[in-house]
């Protein structure tokens, strides 16, 4: 026994020395990068001068309907407990969407009747004829058969069309030089997204199986074009896909960068604001391998939520 335990030693000294070591999650602080907010672009600028309306004045009116709408509150802030996130970072979000790129209805009643009125509606999700349940049954789409769950699913296949189809004329279809999303997922205008929490269908199909599995919301299917709008529009299951994406871009920037942005509600609307974080924190990582030892930045949607943030939490 004398002459194994020292051996014991060993062999776990040995395992530990030979694995690779785990990088240290760095916590990123509260607060703006920038000193200045990055410039606004051009279409949101001409959105709000063509409604007659301001940055400043959307902000305040999104502020006042969370200010007084005690439902809507209470909504956020159990929703944002069961899928374990700061409910401020879903206001920021939405403060950041009705801000930049819709204005906020008077009070939440004003959603669901919006709701309603898609919920009867028939369209369904295809481009120059082709339905998307046709579209991804494409030979070119084989690789993602494997995939488990919604978000690695859908992901693949938007991978597959910027690699594939994006731009290009496969089997004698052109296809335009667009987003997956804006292409096939928005039947009546592209740069559409939809309810209180401003979610594309794409993204709604990606979160599907978490918002199934945590709030009990029946699974979206592509092939139900409505059903995939009325849970968009409709602010309780706005509110749990808004959640869904935000807890989705913590745990990626955590396992892929190394980089804890849970305290960021700036980083975070930032991400919600401009999508991909799986690319975005594997770009991180990859700079931040040679020592660079950077954050993720903000762009003008998050720096609003930053500079506002106290305000913001005043809400909570």
């Amino acid at each position: 026994m004398r002459k194994l335990v020292p051996a014991l030693a060993l062999i776990t000294a040995l395992l530990v020395w030979g694995a690779p070591a785990r990088a240290e999650i760095r916590v990123m602080p509260e607060g703006n990068r920038n000193a200045e907010q990055p410039s606004v672009p051009g279409a949101s600028v001409r959105r709000t001068k063509a409604g007659k309306s301001s940055f400043d004045a959307k902000y305040e009116k999104v502020r006042q309907l969370l200010a007084t709408d005690s439902k809507l509150m209470g909504k956020i802030k159990s929703t944002a407990r069961a899928y374990g996130i700061d409910p401020i970072h879903m206001v920021g979000a939405i403060v950041g969407e009705h801000t930049y790129n819709v204005d906020a209805y008077d009070r939440l009643q004003s959603y669901y009747v919006k709701a309603a009125a898609y919920a009867g509606n028939s369209f369904r999700f295809a481009y120059d004829g082709e339905s998307i349940a046709d579209f991804v049954d494409r030979s070119q789409f084989s690789v993602c058969a494997g995939k488990k769950g919604s978000y690695a699913l859908w992901s693949c296949r938007e991978g597959v069309w910027d690699k594939v189809f994006r731009g290009e004329t496969v089997g004698g279809t052109s296809f335009p030089n667009n987003r997956f999303s804006a292409v096939f997922f928005q039947p009546f205008y592209a740069g559409q997204t939809f309810g209180l929490g401003q979610i594309n269908p794409l993204t709604a199909l990606m979160m599907t199986d978490t918002v199934a599995r945590v709030s009990g919301y029946e699974a979206l299917d592509e092939n139900s074009a409505a059903d995939v709008y009325k849970a968009i529009m409709d602010p309780d299951q706005s509110l749990a896909y808004m959640a869904a994406v935000i807890r989705h871009s913590i745990d990626v920037y955590r396992s892929v960068a190394d980089i804890d942005i849970s305290d960021n509600p700036g980083i975070t609307a930032t991400l919600y604001n401009i999508g991909n974080p799986d690319q975005r924190a594997a770009a991180l990582a990859a700079k931040n391998r040679s020592g660079a030892g950077e954050w993720p930045e903000e762009n003008y949607y998050g720096w609003l939520v930053n500079e506002k943030l106290s305000e913001l939490k005043a809400l909570l």
